[in-house]
């Protein structure tokens, strides 16, 4: 919808989604609620500063608003990515310009004020979650983190080696508020598996969060990433959204190898590795008092050494 002021200036009037409010509010508290409040001349600042007109309803995600919108100065399709920032977000502009569209959303403008971003616009309705063959699914985001994860991360990324340590410190008060012995068990287990890579986390520019609803399709490539966590670190710490899609105990050890032989990894290391994500859910579950899921002490049983080729 739009509106004219007295002035005679369109102004547009943006619905905020309730459901993005209300996880703004659930996450981030005053900070968030502020966020919310303030979108709406958010959006009118940056149609205006960078020459955009509204192209559809806004999009959310947990976090982020994305408003398909067009670039009026060459017809360019887009979407304007609203979000606060936090460590999670703040890689995002700086991996997404390293990667330069190759496998990933091209980044089109940036505020590193605001951490608006101007995104080149994909086909939000197909993610790779709506490929019926979640073998095919799992290929293709192992084929786009071979691509991802083949240059050194740029300065200035978060490090896996900061996170592992700070896990590992954090564990030791986490184990005892786990009431299964047989729980307390594995997740000790994933520490113990950290503990042996942790001096060696890797360099690689990784996503971080690539499972089949940050893949979408684009009329340039068949799949491409969005939504990066970037982190400088070992690939191996990036498979577990796949094995976790679509989730089939059956399925875990074949996603396990197909992944680690498209890129080529260590198994012994990815398989420490992907321990060390389902240390850092639990830790995450533990801390907001909530159970571990089984699916995912499923997939750490699944991965145990005895069940690698």
């Amino acid at each position: 919808m739009s509106r004219f002021t007295h002035a005679g200036r369109v102004r547009h009037v943006i619905d905020i989604p309730a459901a993005l409010a209300a996880t703004q509010e659930r996450y981030n508290g005053d900070r968030g609620r502020e966020f919310i409040a303030g979108l709406p001349a958010l959006i009118e600042e940056f149609l205006e500063r960078w020459a955009l007109r509204p192209d559809g309803a806004p999009l959310h995600g947990v976090t982020a608003l994305v408003l398909p919108v067009v670039r009026m100065s060459d017809a360019t399709p887009a979407v304007l990515k609203l979000q606060l920032l936090d460590e999670e977000s703040a890689g995002e502009p700086v991996a997404l310009r390293r990667w330069d569209g190759d496998g990933a959303v091209r980044l089109l403008d940036h505020d590193p004020v605001t951490h608006t971003m101007l995104l080149e616009r994909l086909d939000s309705t197909r993610m790779l979650s709506t490929l019926p063959g979640t073998r095919d699914a799992v290929l293709v985001i192992a084929h786009l983190l071979a691509h991802l994860t083949a240059g050194p991360a740029p300065a200035g990324i978060r490090r896996l080696g900061d996170l592992a340590h700070a896990m590992l410190e954090q564990t030791p008060r986490a184990l005892p508020r786990i009431p299964d012995p047989r729980i307390r068990r594995t997740v000790a287990d994933c520490a113990a598996a950290v503990r042996e890579v942790v001096d060696e986390p890797g360099d690689r520019l990784l996503h971080w969060d690539l499972h089949d609803e940050n893949v979408l399709a684009a009329g340039r490539a068949p799949w491409l990433a969005i939504d990066p966590k970037p982190l400088a670190g070992d690939p191996g710490f990036d498979l577990w959204p796949a094995l976790d899609n679509r989730f089939d105990a059956d399925e875990v050890t074949w996603r396990f190898d197909a992944m680690t032989d498209v890129l080529g990894l260590d198994r012994a290391r990815a398989r420490a590795w992907t321990m060390g994500r389902l240390l850092q859910n639990a830790l995450w579950d533990i801390e907001d008092g909530r159970p571990l899921e089984p699916r995912q002490l499923e997939i750490a049983h699944r991965l145990h050494p005895g069940s690698l080729k």
